[in-house]
């Protein structure tokens, strides 16, 4: 097994590179490679995870496959025997973790749908009662379900930490029919996903989509109801009140959250254990929301 961090493809410039994945570009199309890098609190971390990037590369085309029915993806081709003979040379890179794509301009917005109250919303509803300008019922307790699923969307920043703003400041900053719309399609694909992943034995109690725009047609881009996007809880665990167990990358959130690390300087290596245990949670994640036993590649 090949653990891919940072990705070099001879004669094929970089577009950008985000926390997890690498973009390239294929003239009219784009390559999105997806590493086995994982961030937390805005960094990204030393460690990298096996078979994170195959992971989540699975999960998000199962996703935009399983709900295209709703609104068009950005998926071109999934299969690596299908690529471009100028790509067949990097197959231990590239197999199982790329996706050759459309070109969309990407809406600078992360479309959050809130179907639990929980992380930043929880402590938003603790001041006012309410997050963003939705006001929520009295006396929730933390991770409870929510009566319906909200949207609370944020700005998608360059660096940093993306900031949360209101739905009225959406509709200002990007129109009021665009955000209407995105409203509307990311809390139908929520309720539709959430109802499936129900039936496989988790619970999403929260996860943001990205969208995007191609010839005045919007679109889903980038990736969809990873465990990185994603809250994704033990349906035969839930209860409200507590800490939920968890199948994402918040096993590595509190592990260093009882770290020594201050948050402010660069990240500390993880322990090989937690490396491990993360690792065996996304293959979870996969083998619950698939219902396909993972092999390596």
């Amino acid at each position: 097994m090949k653990l891919v961090g940072n990705v070099e493809l001879d004669n094929i410039p970089k577009i950008k590179s985000g926390k997890v994945r690498e973009m390239f570009s294929l003239g009219d199309e784009i390559l999105i490679v997806t590493t086995d890098r994982i961030s937390a609190f805005d960094y990204i971390l030393p460690s990298l995870i096996p078979n994170k990037g195959i992971i989540l590369n699975k999960i998000s085309n199962f996703w935009f496959n399983y709900l295209k029915d709703i609104i068009e993806n950005h998926l071109v081709e999934t299969e690596f025997n299908n690529f471009p003979k100028e790509l067949k040379k990097y197959k231990d890179v590239l197999n199982g973790r790329s996706v050759i794509v459309k070109k969309a301009n990407i809406y600078p917005l992360e479309c959050v749908v809130r179907g639990y109250i929980t992380g930043s919303a929880w402590e938003e509803y603790k001041k006012n009662g309410k997050v963003g300008d939705i006001i929520l019922p009295e006396n929730l307790k933390f991770a409870d379900k929510l009566p319906e699923p909200i949207f609370t969307p944020t700005t998608k920043e360059v660096s940093g930490h993306d900031i949360a703003i209101t739905f009225n400041k959406a509709k200002k900053i990007f129109g009021t029919e665009v955000v209407e719309y995105l409203q509307e399609k990311s809390i139908e694909l929520y309720k539709k996903a959430n109802q499936y992943a129900l039936n496989q034995g988790i619970i999403i109690a929260d996860t943001k989509f990205e969208f995007g725009n191609i010839d005045d047609k919007i679109i889903i881009a980038d990736e969809a109801l990873t465990p990185d996007s994603s809250r994704f809880w033990f349906k035969n665990e839930y209860i409200p009140g507590q800490q939920q167990k968890s199948m994402d990358k918040q096993f590595v959130r509190d592990y260093l959250l009882n770290s020594s690390w201050d948050r402010n300087s660069i990240p500390p290596k993880l322990p090989e254990d937690i490396i491990n245990k993360t690792s065996q949670r996304y293959i979870e994640a996969y083998e619950k929301i698939t219902g396909e036993k993972f092999n390596e590649l």
